[in-house]
Formats: structure tokens, C-alpha cells, sequence
């Protein structure tokens, strides 16, 4: 029942073959089972059997809210919960309850979704691989699936792999079937990386077309809220729930009048998908490589048209998404200064010395290590030859996508990751900033340039690790990247985790995982 999609659970609620309680104390049992994992920061038990509850007397009086009521989901910690914790993964907000719901939250449980939790991150969303938050690192669920243990005889202790970030505690919540559906951010690709290494549908979907009200910010100009399923149809119907106007995010736009339900049938004999020839990037594995041109080949052979397609000023948006976000952090962290919310320090020889002080308690050295970069390109003697700059060539980027797009161009289809998941152990030998600009390379183009995104996985590899590719196409043409997104699907027959069971039963030692949580926290 947890490996289901949601239309299937959906369906099985509806027709009486499992209560919302029953299988609301199944995810939660999930979870308890694979604590190993570190998925989650918070639990929320109490209010989870709370609102199953609610949706078994909906269910059973015939009136359900729609496709998720009784649906339980996950949330990324930097989603502000009413009454919930809401932490970032960061010691400045370990205790911070907020008063209210972010929009996209609010609107899942106006349709009678199930909050099992809060889920683990890199700390304020920097990083690439969920291993930087003050909770810990979470744990790839592929590390304990028999594909990878009987490729690489790995001991679970030592040779786990990384989840990707900065979203990878919504990704193992979903991998680890402890949740249907999760949420996570996406800003330079922490959505669709732990969607790829983790392997799972992420959608990061047009910029504006979902609500950022009540997600704690980054970069403002290109936060998006993602969305993690199993299924792109599952996607799908998280995306028509959670699209619109929001009148408490004056960035959102109307959603376009498209159907909700993807074409079982989409014909592909009419479009046109374009391989950007910039994204043959160093450091690309030769397996990535194999599944992209695999891709490639099916639409051919399906009818489509495939062409080579040049976006020139890819090389420059690693430096200039760098400049952009380190300058919005900045301005964004600013906030957390000791007095209105979050950690205080106990330091008051003066109200210099507790902002200080509390800064560097609350943050951690990749937070602050951003914090000074921005600072330095928002000084008056280096805004106009980096920030300005930056943005000039972020319009050349984004003019690259729309040149590309009006020539006829439908999709464009790219790898997602440079490689499948790496060793906990070989990743946390570089800084974070090399990792994330390693990482970002596939990503961030597309929320430089405020696009709709989607990693898919393809296939596992020599390794047993799941492989994703991803789509990008016009704003606001979700519906239709998805469609296409779908039909990949249906043909390479990517395998459930469930088909491959999980040896982590008694082969992980929980309790130290708790002694590093407790030391890292």
C-alpha cells in the first residue's frame, strides 16, 4: 500500500480498502522504521492521526475534499507550519513556532492532505547534498536497497550515499514510502538534485505560478516551491491544487487554463526537443551520458523531432547565480539578528556585541561565509562590476531559453546531475561552495531564467543508483513539460525502490545515528 501512487491510494481510501487512520499509522510506522535515514526534523503524530481522522468521517460520509484528502505528505523545514517547528535545519530557528501556514501548505490541507512531518535540509537551503543542517546529513534510501549493496558490497555504516540538496529530506521521505508526496524548494536545483539521486519525479514548476508566502526565503527572484512524487501524474495533480494567485505574493501569476489531467496517450510525433550542446559539462559520467542519448533515440524513433541546440552564455551562469544569490542572502539573513525571532545570544556588553554574538552561534560557516560574500558585491565600489553585471548576463540567459523556445523548440532535454549519488564520505571532501557549483551546473539555468523544470529517473546504474534526466520548456507550459514527462515514463521503466526491498532491517545501528544528530544539533 505505501509504494502506491496517489491516484491508486487515492482510489483504495474511496472504495473502503484502507482507512485515512490505518494508513496514516502505516507512514508513521515508516518512519519510526527508517530513522536511520534522518529524513525528518519534526514528527508530527498527534496532529497527523488528527487529521486522518477528519478525513476517515469525511470519506465515510461520502464527501471527500478531493484526490489527497486523507493523502499523508511531508514538508520542508524552511515552510513555515501554524504551530509547528519550523527550523531551516539551522540552530538560529531551532525553537521558532510560526503563527501561520504557508500558502502551499494551507492549500494542502484545505484538501485534506495528512501532515506527518517536517523534513530534514541543508541548513537555509545551502548546499547540494542535505549534509550541512544542524540536524545532520539524511541518508540516500537507495543506499540500503539490495541493487546497491550487491553492486558495491557496501557496509551501511561507512559507504551510505548522499541524498543530493538541499530538498533531500522531503526526497527520502518519499523514497523511503514514509510519505506520498513532499515539498520541498527549489532555487538552483535543490528539488530536482535529491529528485534524480534519490529517484523520484521533482517539479520545479514557472516561477510565480505557486505561492512563496510563508516560505522562508533565499533568493527571492528565484525560490520555487518543488514538488516530489513517484509518478509525473502525481505531480500533476499537486500542481493544479497548489497553482493561483495569492494575494500575499505579489510575484504569482494566474495559472494558464490547461487541463489538470495528463493525456494518457500524448503523441510526440508533433514536437520538438532540443539537446543543448553546452551541456556536455566536465565531470559528466559516461552512464549519464548513455541514458541521455538513450532518451534522445526513443523520441526519434517515436517521431519527434531531436536537434542540436546552443545556449551560449550557459558557461557564465554558475559565476552569475553565485554573485545573485550570495547578494539576496545577505539581504535575506539580515532578519535573524538576535531581536525579534530565533536565537538569541547571551552576550550584552552591547547590542553590537549580541548581534555578532548571536550571528555566529545561530549560523553556521557556509550561512555566514554567503553573508560576507554578498556583502562584499553589494558594497558601493563593487555593485556596479558584480551585481549589475550579473544581472545583465542573467537577461542574456534568459534570452538564450526564449531564442531557443521561438525557433520551434518544445523541450529541452538535459541530464540532471553530472553523476548518480556519491559516497557520504567522498562528497564531504570538498567545501561546500565547490560541491554546490559542481552541482548547480543542469539546474540553475532554469531558475535564472524562471522556467519550468523536471528530473525524471531513467534508470539505475553500474552502481544500483537511480539515474535522472531533466525537461525544461517555456513558462507557464507546465502541464505540457509534464505531458512529455509522461510519456518518457511510460517507456524506460524505472523500478520501484519497493521491487527491490530494503536490508536496512538490521544492518544500521540507530543509535549512533541519534549520537550524530545530538552532536551535530
Amino acid at each position: 500500500m505505501l509504494s502506491l501512487t496517489i491516484k491508486q491510494v487515492s482510489l483504495a481510501l474511496r472504495e473502503g480498502r484502507i482507512s485515512p487512520t490505518e494508513l496514516c499509522r502505516r507512514c508513521l510506522n515508516r518512519i519510526k522504521k527508517t530513522q536511520h535515514l534522518n529524513a525528518y526534523i519534526t514528527v508530527t503524530e498527534e496532529l497527523a492521526l488528527k487529521q486522518a481522522q477528519e478525513a476517515e468521517t469525511r470519506l465515510l460520509q461520502g464527501a471527500p475534499k478531493g484526490p489527497l484528502d486523507g493523502i499523508p505528505f511531508a514538508v520542508k523545514d524552511n515552510y513555515c507550519t501554524e504551530n509547528i517547528r519550523t527550523t531551516c535545519a539551522s540552530r538560529m530557528l531551532r525553537d521558532y513556532t510560526p503563527p501561520y501556514n504557508a500558502t502551499v501548505v494551507q492549500k494542502l490541507i484545505d484538501q485534506g492532505a495528512v501532515l506527518v512531518g517536517k523534513t530534514n535540509m541543508d541548513e537555509f537551503a545551502m548546499g547540494s547534498g542535505s549534509t550541512d543542517g544542524a540536524w545532520g546529513p539524511v541518508r540516500n534510501p537507495w543506499s540500503y536497497a539490495a541493487p546497491y549493496r550487491e553492486q558495491t558490497g557496501a557496509s551501511p555504516d561507512s559507504d551510505w550515499v548522499i541524498t543530493g540538496g538541499s530538498s533531500g529530506g522531503s526526497a527520502a521521505a518519499v523514497a523511503s514510502l514514509s510519505s506520498y508526496l513532499a515539498l520541498g524548494s527549489d532555487t538552483g536545483g535543490s528539488n530536482r538534485h535529491p529528485g534524480a539521486f534519490c529517484g523520484l519525479v521533482a517539479l520545479k514548476p514557472t516561477y510565480g505560478l505557486l505561492s512563496r508566502h510563508g516560505l522562508i526565503p533565499l533568493v527571492n527572484s528565484m525560490d520555487v516551491p518543488g514538488i516530489m512524487t513517484r509518478s509525473v501524474s502525481d505531480a500533476a495533480v499537486v500542481l493544479g491544487i497548489l497553482q493561483g494567485l495569492d494575494i500575499r505574493d505579489s510575484t504569482t501569476i494566474p495559472p494558464p487554463s490547461s487541463l489538470a489531467e495528463l493525456p494518457e496517450d500524448f503523441d510526440v510525433k508533433n514536437i520538438c526537443v532540443g539537446i543543448p550542446k553546452e551541456y556536455h559539462a566536465p565531470g559528466l559520467s559516461e552512464e549519464t551520458v548513455a541514458q541521455w542519448s538513450r532518451v534522445a533515440d526513443m523520441f526519434e524513433r517515436a517521431g519527434a523531432k531531436v536537434e542540436q541546440v546552443s545556449l551560449p552564455h550557459t558557461q557564465y551562469s554558475i559565476v552569475c547565480y553565485h554573485v545573485l544569490c550570495c547578494a539576496e542572502v545577505a539581504s535575506n539573513m539580515a532578519r535573524f539578528d538576535g531581536l525579534e525571532y530565533g536565537h538569541r545570544s547571551e552576550v550584552n556588553s552591547s547590542t553590537e556585541a549580541m548581534y555578532a554574538s548571536t550571528r555566529h552561534e545561530g549560523f553556521n560557516d557556509v550561512v555566514r561565509g554567503r553573508i560576507l560574500s554578498g556583502n562584499y558585491f553589494l558594497l558601493k565600489q563593487s555593485y556596479q562590476h558584480y551585481y549589475v553585471k550579473a544581472q545583465k548576463v542573467r537577461r542574456l540567459i534568459a534570452d538564450d531559453f526564449k531564442r531557443v523556445f521561438s525557433s520551434g523548440v518544445d523541450v529541452l532535454l538535459t541530464p540532471t546531475t553530472l553523476t548518480d549519488a556519491a559516497r557520504y564520505s567522498d562528497f564531504t571532501q570538498e567545501d561546500n561552495q565547490t560541491r554546490s557549483t559542481q552541482e548547480d551546473v543542469f539546474t540553475q539555468p532554469a531558475n535564472i531564467a524562471g522556467l519550468p523544470a523536471v528530473s525524471l529517473p531513467i534508470a539505475l546504474s553500474r552502481r544500483g543508483l537511480p539515474i535522472g534526466l531533466q525537461l525544461i520548456g517555456p513558462a507557464v507550459q507546465d502541464m505540457k513539460l509534464l505531458s512529455v514527462a509522461q510519456w518518457i515514463e511510460q517507456r524506460v521503466g524505472f523500478p520501484s525502490i519497493s521491487d527491490h526491498g530494503d536490508s536496512s532491517k538490521s544492518s544500521i545501528d540507530t543509535r549512533r545515528t541519534e549520537r550524530e544528530q545530538t552532536s551535530a544539533a
